[in-house]
């Protein structure tokens, strides 16, 4: 085997992290700036000049690819903490479970001290879910993962359906009191959501820690039983790409293969949704289904797509400066995400600048090219006087000591 192998390896998947981590960004900001439903629909908390625009970009290009795409290589990185674990003399079960309960706390404090988006917390759980099966050929993963994330959001997809059908009726006016009822207190409760999100929004730091956990203490928990649907087997799927020679050894046409039919049926898919919707006027149980379980499907074959492009593109871009900057923020990645919450809740909460009232939705891309901008040049920087980034370096020492 070439002795370059494993570095080769864990460098294609820091530069495919370091897009991964730049998209979250993208699709992120949005809670940054606003309540948690704002990042389901543009015309929440309302609709603003151009809003629409941003946010149907970002439904096509980054919503759910870039979560699927992280989700595929934090299965990866779990095979790759194992093999660095038994390389050092360490149990590599022990070692990951300790690592995963770290994470665990890491997000449940990110979720309660800054940012109710947290996905770390829900990593760390699916993430022991994921390990009792890492041991599986690659073949039984994906035979594992792939039906029960089929099968799982397409049952959520169809019992969704009767109420899209029914808000539709109501939308026309064709629909009985009880359904007219029924919508009339969905959109209340979306009312004292947006709410009680922008008082937590707009608080200072104490004040949005109290509100948050004396209203939503155990939200990580509920968020991980809402989606473990989707991230185990994407996990899943992660660990048998890096076990199948996915990041180093498919052949060029198979890689072409996979990202030309990933991203043009799954574009496809979101480009007919995005359409649906806004000449509907985005309605909001539509939406919900939109963005959580209607376009998983499309959101896994985007992200197999993207990372097929990825992989593609690497080798010819490796030394070059964008691929040195995107390999130095895939290897950064965890502080990088946590770094973002701080810069944009910095710019946005009412502990910091307080800008989240004043701007339009329409501005956010400036802030997510701000965030970009950070992201990319502070590692290398980093990472030419320390091994690892920060926060990577403490957890790694926190999972497995130095012997």
């Amino acid at each position: 085997m070439d002795t370059d192998f494993p570095r080769s390896r864990i460098e294609a998947i820091d530069f495919l992290r370091g897009v991964a981590v730049l998209g979250i960004l993208a699709i992120n900001i949005t809670g940054f700036w606003g309540p948690s439903l704002a990042t389901f629909s543009p015309s929440i908390p309302r609709m603003d000049p151009g809003g629409a625009v941003w946010f149907g970009f970002a439904f096509v290009v980054f919503e759910g690819k870039m979560r699927a795409l992280f989700s595929l290589l934090f299965g990866a990185s779990m095979v790759l903490f194992a093999e660095a674990a038994e390389r050092q003399g360490a149990d590599p079960d022990l070692s990951q479970i300790r690592r995963l309960l770290w994470l665990a706390l890491f997000g449940y404090l990110h979720f309660a001290l800054l940012w109710w988006g947290d996905i770390l917390f829900t990593y760390a759980l699916c993430g022991l879910g994921a390990l009792a099966l890492r041991r599986l050929s690659p073949w039984r993963l994906v035979g594992i993962a792939v039906p029960f994330y089929v099968l799982s959001h397409g049952i959520e997809a169809l019992l969704a359906l009767p109420g899209i059908f029914t808000e539709q009726a109501v939308l026309a006016g064709i629909a009985g009191p009880a359904d007219v009822a029924e919508q009339a207190d969905m959109m209340v409760r979306i009312g004292e959501s947006v709410a009680a999100d922008m008082a937590i929004l707009q608080a200072g730091f104490i004040e949005a820690i109290r509100l948050k956990l004396g209203s939503a203490a155990l939200q990580p928990l509920t968020v991980t039983l809402a989606s473990f649907t989707e991230t185990i087997p994407l996990m899943l799927i992660g660990m048998a790409m890096v076990r199948g020679g996915f990041f180093t050894d498919w052949p060029r046409p198979r890689l072409a293969a996979v990202a030309t039919v990933g991203i043009a049926s799954g574009g496809a898919a979101s480009l007919l949704a995005v359409q649906w919707l806004a000449a509907h006027d985005w309605p909001p149980r539509a939406m919900f289904l939109a963005i959580e379980d209607g376009m998983a499907l499309p959101h896994l074959l985007m992200a197999l797509g993207y990372a097929a492009v990825l992989v593609l593109v690497f080798p010819h871009v490796r030394d070059g400066l964008i691929g040195r900057a995107l390999m130095a923020a895939g290897r950064c990645a965890f502080t990088n995400y946590l770094g973002t919450t701080v810069l944009m809740s910095a710019i946005f909460c009412g502990w910091g600048l307080g800008l989240g009232p004043e701007l339009p939705r329409a501005w956010l891309p400036a802030f997510v090219v701000l965030g970009w901008a950070a992201m990319l040049i502070w590692p290398g920087w980093w990472l030419v006087r320390f091994r690892q980034g920060p926060l990577e370096g403490l957890w790694r020492r926190l999972a497995l000591p130095r012997r």
